[in-house]
């Protein structure tokens, strides 16, 4: 009976806590680029859905989602949200260096930072508790060593992201991916991570270049105007194209057994939420989340693209 008692004792203590956990009042803020294209619209929807759910299980718990078009403006959301009084800010930067000053602001005010995704080119990791990211060299580099497993000797066109870090990281993974084979560069050009920048982008590559055997670009936004470009100029020569971020529409065309798409890299956009479930954890549990949380570039293929498929995602 006393070990009964000594055990409801503990348990209602352990309860008492725990719902006093519950009614703590916290404010995350979390700061992201507008959705102007797929990979961000998808950034957009995860950061929404995984909000309503933190807020649902945390009911002292405020969470604000800020969207903004371009790293100038991001700067200005931030320094908004410090003026509403955030615990801890989550951060998926447009462009990490010019929000550096900013991000720094709010990490010297003793909030807990999380960096998704981008980080500042000399890797300052002062800014940030927790950084989460997709594996950039490695989605580089899985996609280099497909196309050297299986086209050791392809002339390949390359279409880039954006002149940030992470945009090089993909690079140079890539160009290690390739090392040692007879594979051969012919162009690297900047397609913006934008299908419609990316379609003429391979529209220039189709008129220049006679014969192409593969094609990489670094954002499956991206190849939907490679592909759309390859069709329209009814060219034959191309063996497949090999992307990256796991959207549903590139998974399905590898699940179909789709010719140039017989493969995609995952670089998932739901790591914002990652990062935002982290957090919470941080400010109610007081658990040590501190570090670095690099998710794995899984090669998606036609035997595992189930596994990837969510066919309600925006992306």
């Amino acid at each position: 009976m006393r070990r009964l008692m000594l055990g409801l004792a503990v348990a209602a203590v352990t309860f008492a806590g725990a719902a006093h956990a519950q009614d703590k009042k916290f404010t995350i803020g979390v700061s992201i680029p507008a959705a102007d294209h797929g990979w961000t619209s998808g950034v957009v929807f995860h950061a929404e859905r995984v909000a309503k759910l933190l807020m649902a299980e945390h009911p002292g718990l405020n969470v604000i989602v800020k969207t903004s078009p371009d790293a100038a403006s991001q700067a200005n959301a931030v320094q908004d949200l410090d003026t509403q009084g955030i615990d801890a800010l989550v951060i998926l930067p447009s462009d990490p260096d010019p929000l550096v000053n900013a991000i720094k602001e709010v990490k010297g005010k003793g909030k807990f930072v999380a960096l998704v995704d981008r980080a500042p080119s000399n890797n300052d990791n002062s800014v940030r508790d927790l950084y989460v990211a997709g594996n950039n060299p490695a989605l580089g580099e899985v996609a280099g060593k497909y196309i050297k497993d299986n086209t050791p000797d392809a002339e390949v066109v390359i279409i880039r992201g954006l002149p940030i870090p992470i945009d090089q990281q993909r690079q140079d993974g890539f160009d290690k991916g390739i090392a040692g084979s007879n594979v051969k560069v012919l162009d690297r050009q900047y397609g913006n991570w934008n299908r419609d920048d990316a379609f003429k982008v391979m529209q220039d590559y189709l008129t220049k270049y006679q014969k192409i055997d593969v094609v990489w670009c670094q954002d499956d936004d991206m190849a939907v105007g490679v592909l759309q470009a390859i069709e329209q100029a009814k060219r034959t020569d191309i063996k497949y194209v090999v992307a990256g971020a796991g959207s549903k529409d590139m998974v399905k065309k590898v699940m179909d057994g789709d010719k140039l798409i017989p493969v995609d890299v995952l670089y998932p956009p739901a790591m914002v939420g990652t990062a935002m479930e982290l957090t919470a954890a941080a400010l109610y549990d007081q658990v040590p989340v501190h570090g670095s949380y690099i998710l794995d570039a899984t090669l998606v293929t036609k035997e595992n693209a189930k596994d990837f498929y969510f066919p309600d995602s925006p992306f």
